[in-house]
């Protein structure tokens, strides 16, 4: 079995063990979950660190109403490792070689912007190349007792042959004590012209010790999203 056939199915396995209905997140073993971001949206995200990874690295996972649905991997300077959708079973990958830019949060606290332009390869043998912008607005704010500054970014999504495939753009929030972004308001639009908006800004952040600390259970606009109807009127 060759390297990229291992690799693949070391993440199978990673993705069969997650717990997909469970009531409290439980991150692998050797990670441990530092914080928990409730989100409006009807989303819950835990934030979880690993033992084996370089320094900096840290994962999130996504929940919805029905169980965890995807995990990220960054590094230090925010940069996408892997994703793992446990919806589609997709992988994707960042291709550090081939990127031209990758998006530096370093480069965003020291001058208020960072431009990238990277790609990402996954487990369906899809090349897709991001390019984008993310800029500091100047605006403070704190949510839960937790302060967090204002960033818009505009993220193109294209093919290996160039064609854009999607457009995303809004507003995030960073934290520069966890070196993290947090979804705020947003729109998207696919090459076909249809555009969805959603915000997933969050409404509390759960400690170790809080009774929300690494709950899987979303708390924020659930009955909302039963009705099909998003928060800002989007599609559900």
């Amino acid at each position: 079995m060759n390297k990229g056939a291992i690799f693949w199915a070391i993440c199978g396995g990673l993705l069969a063990a997650l717990p997909a209905h469970a009531a409290n997140f439980i991150p692998p073993q050797g990670c441990e979950v530092y914080m928990t971001a409730q989100l409006h949206n009807c989303q819950v995200a835990n934030f979880y660190t690993c033992a084996a990874d370089d320094a900096g690295e840290q994962w999130v996972s996504y929940a919805d109403g029905e169980g965890t649905y995807f995990l990220s991997h960054i590094d230090s300077e925010t940069r996408w490792i892997e994703a793992y959708s446990l919806d589609t079973g997709e992988i994707d990958l960042l291709d550090q070689a081939a990127s031209k830019d990758n998006a530096s949060f370093s480069d965003l606290l020291a001058s208020g912007r960072d431009d990238y332009d990277f790609i990402t390869r996954n487990n369906f043998a899809q090349t897709q190349r991001y390019v984008g912008v993310d800029t500091l607005t100047g605006e403070n704010v704190t949510i839960d007792g937790v302060p967090l500054e204002k960033s818009s970014f505009n993220l193109s999504a294209y093919d290996v042959q160039g064609q854009k495939l999607s457009t995303r753009k809004g507003v995030q929030y960073i934290s520069r004590k966890y070196r993290i972004f947090l979804s705020g308001p947003e729109s998207y639009e696919n090459a076909s012209g249809e555009k969805q908006s959603f915000d997933d800004t969050p409404a509390r952040f759960d400690f170790p010790g809080d009774p929300g600390f690494s709950t899987e259970t979303p708390e924020y606009d659930c009955d909302m999203m039963m009705t099909g109807i998003s928060p800002e009127g989007g599609l559900g």
